[in-house]
């Protein structure tokens, strides 16, 4: 199979999973088959095949946010998935066997492995060799695809730039073999003003064409503001909705994608709602989410607590449903938003979270303390099936994690 039919199958994938309720085999209520025991230092309870690197990093960082120092054997799981490469696969069972050209490393995996590993401290040495597997696979545009090969997607290139970040790199100054940085890819990725609202997009199987996408849109605007999962909440807040112009830099593909998101959000009362066919008039939790961080991060402060504060009304049984990830990506928007996220529309996420997997090695920092500590301081051989799984988990882990709950809600 060629690059150009791998990357139609993996925008597929994206496309249908990231906006859509995740299959049944993708909810933390999937337990996996009794023959494969989950390990000890993982978080979650379903079947860690094509999100297990994705969710322990979500929550490692979570924790790191809220001021909870993540359990030893948690960090050790993690760390230990890394390929002598420096990438990072979804998951791999036996981690004790070396890396090959069949093992699917891909970026979105490596790019959260390195911001709560960079966020926890004292992984330089993984860190390092992460950031330079990135920088080995990087595009001639200067963006990255899911994996090596495939052509540049928002999602992927947003989510390098917050661990290029993370790192202690200037994204600016990280180029490709044409001198090309993610701020030169990003704003090839977005849509024109009028009938796309400035959306970034996402290809379209059939005609690899873009087509206008939320969850794109969000990672899009992080990316091209240089930000990362954890975004702080604004002093203070812009009034005005920014205009649309041609996304001829960075900085004007991201105002472009707040506006598209502002208007997308203002038709349904704060969040989005599901794309997906069938799906009629379910909300789309995970995108939601990610849509207040980057409106955090624009300076959309009033407009991020509005969709922080729907989340906090409605999100309940969907994070209930969908696991650690879910519950991390909620305590990312509360941060964004300066909410509380251990008082959540009533519900502690961060107690939560904890839950799901092995207990810390202590929560004593409150939120307040957790911020005061912040200002001080082989790729190949990669089968279209695994393109469609990482694909899937594209949806569930980056921008969608929806509820495996059929009968109540597919978000």
């Amino acid at each position: 199979m060629n690059v150009r039919r791998s990357a139609a199958v993996l925008a597929a994938a994206v496309a249908v999973f990231g906006s859509a309720a995740a299959p049944a085999a993708f909810a933390d209520d999937a337990k996996p088959s009794p023959s494969a025991a989950l390990p000890s230092g993982l978080y979650g309870k379903s079947d860690p095949k094509f999100d297990g690197v994705f969710r322990q990093s979500y929550a490692l960082l979570a924790q790191h946010t809220e001021g909870v120092e993540p359990a030893a054997k948690a960090v050790d799981w993690l760390t230990g998935q890394q390929c002598a490469s420096g990438g990072f696969a979804a998951y791999r069972a036996d981690s004790s066997e070396p890396c090959n050209s069949k093992t699917a490393v891909d970026s979105n995996s490596t790019a959260a492995a390195v911001q709560a590993l960079a966020a926890l401290g004292g992984q330089d040495k993984t860190v390092k060799k992460s950031v330079d597997w990135l920088k080995s696979v990087q595009n001639k545009d200067g963006g990255w695809g899911n994996t090596p090969g495939l052509p540049s997607d928002a999602n992927s290139t947003g989510i390098v730039v917050g661990a290029l970040v993370a790192a202690g790199r200037n994204p600016a100054d990280v180029k490709s073999q044409d001198g090309k940085s993610a701020y030169d890819a990003l704003p090839k990725l977005a849509m024109d003003c009028g009938k796309d609202g400035g959306a970034f997009g996402l290809a379209d199987m059939k005609s690899g064409k873009l087509a206008p996408n939320a969850y794109a849109t969000a990672a899009g605007v992080l990316g091209s503001l240089g930000k990362g999962l954890v975004v702080s909440a604004p002093k203070k807040s812009e009034d005005a909705a920014p205009k649309c112009a041609k996304p001829d830099t960075a900085t004007q593909a991201a105002s472009n994608g707040v506006g598209y998101l502002l208007d997308t959000l203002g038709k349904t009362d704060d969040h989005l709602m599901s794309s997906m066919p069938g799906s009629t008039d379910q909300p789309d939790f995970g995108t939601t989410a990610d849509s207040v961080l980057a409106l955090a991060a624009a300076g959309q402060g009033e407009r991020a607590k509005k969709s922080a504060e729907w989340l906090a009304g409605n999100s309940a049984d969907w994070a209930k449903q969908s696991g650690p990830a879910a519950y991390s990506k909620l305590i990312f928007a509360a941060h964004a938003a300066g909410l509380d996220a251990r008082d959540f529309g009533g519900a502690d996420l961060v107690k939560q979270l904890n839950a799901t997997g092995p207990a810390p090695e202590t929560s004593s920092k409150s939120p307040s303390d957790a911020d005061s500590d912040e200002k001080k301081d082989d790729d190949g051989g990669v089968s279209v099936w695994w393109i469609i799984g990482v694909g899937m988990v594209a949806g569930i882990g980056i921008g969608f994690l929806y509820s495996g709950n059929r009968k109540k809600q597919q978000p």
